[in-house]
């Protein structure tokens, strides 16, 4: 391969980097994709657009004729453990991995094609996307064996939890205090608490999900983790951020109903997420102040 044509976020990403290695990985991509596709044999197409911040996918087509996709992502923290997610999932409610690598910066994943492809945030309405995003989380929640090499859910908030604080710490003032104290609290708690530890994606909307032939949707790029399934609708609700300005309380109770959770833990993490993310989107400062426990 000649030439190698960036996707829109991957090329922005690239350019104002702050995460050191991104660039450099990102300036050596043409060899390292040539490399994988000639590894696994596969034509390759042009990216899909706009694509991810972290990785180049495109369609590819291998020697038997298998309509397939070539993700070639930057190794980094979040992106851990995808391919042993996938594989542990089994095609059962997300698209199947018919093989992985990782070298270097890289992780190469051969992925089962979804088609048409169209997300479910560009489908329907967004009521509609809570029934299937409950549905596929209900498939997915399953507990790993004995030995699994996921995450514990709790490593993930006590990592944001110090991010939170050292953003305080910066800008005392940006949230208020009380509030503060019992986000930094239930996120170090909450994890902890949980009665069921299940795989989790982490990562899981609209965007993520994907229409298909095989299944009517199914979940691409998760972040898996072990841990509390209430966790879990966090980012689709996030997401949903009409709906979330509108009715908080509301939203998370349509969510615990359509999962079968507990509708006041749902609340208390959706108040911790969105008092954590307040810093950056003040919109969710009134959120999380509504949410706030009594």
């Amino acid at each position: 391969m000649t030439r190698l044509s960036l996707p829109t976020n991957l090329a922005e990403t690239a350019e104002g980097a702050a995460e050191p290695g991104l660039a450099a990985w990102v300036a050596d991509l043409p060899r390292v994709v040539n490399a994988v596709a000639q590894r696994w044999a596969v034509r390759l197409g042009e990216p899909f657009q706009p694509g991810g911040r972290c990785s180049w996918v495109a369609p590819a087509r291998d020697p038997a004729g298998r309509d397939l996709v070539l993700k070639v992502g930057w190794v980094h923290p979040e992106a851990r453990h995808e391919a042993e997610g996938l594989t542990f999932w089994a095609g059962e409610g997300a698209v199947i991995l018919h093989a992985a690598d990782t070298f270097d910066a890289t992780s190469a994943l051969l992925l089962e094609r979804c088609r048409p492809g169209t997300s479910l945030n560009q489908a329907v309405a967004e009521p509609e996307q809570d029934m299937v995003v409950a549905g596929l989380l209900l498939r997915l929640w399953r507990e790993p064996a004995a030995g699994h090499p996921f995450r514990d859910l709790r490593v993930m908030c006590h990592e944001w939890a110090a991010g939170f604080e050292r953003r305080l710490r910066a800008a005392p003032d940006i949230v208020d205090p009380g509030l503060a104290r019992a986000a930094l609290d239930l996120l170090r708690t909450l994890p902890g608490s949980a009665q069921r530890h299940v795989l989790l994606c982490t990562d899981l909307h609209a965007e993520n999900i994907l229409a298909a032939e095989r299944e009517p949707w199914l979940v691409c790029d998760p972040k898996p983790y072990v841990g509390d399934p209430t966790y879990d609708p966090m980012q689709h609700m996030l997401n949903c951020e009409e709906r979330l300005v509108a009715d908080p309380g509301g939203f998370a109770d349509r969510l615990a109903g359509l999962l079968g959770l507990e509708p006041a833990r749902l609340r208390l993490w959706l108040f911790a997420r969105c008092a954590m993310e307040s810093v950056e989107s003040p919109m969710l400062r009134d959120v999380a102040t509504r949410l706030l426990p009594a």
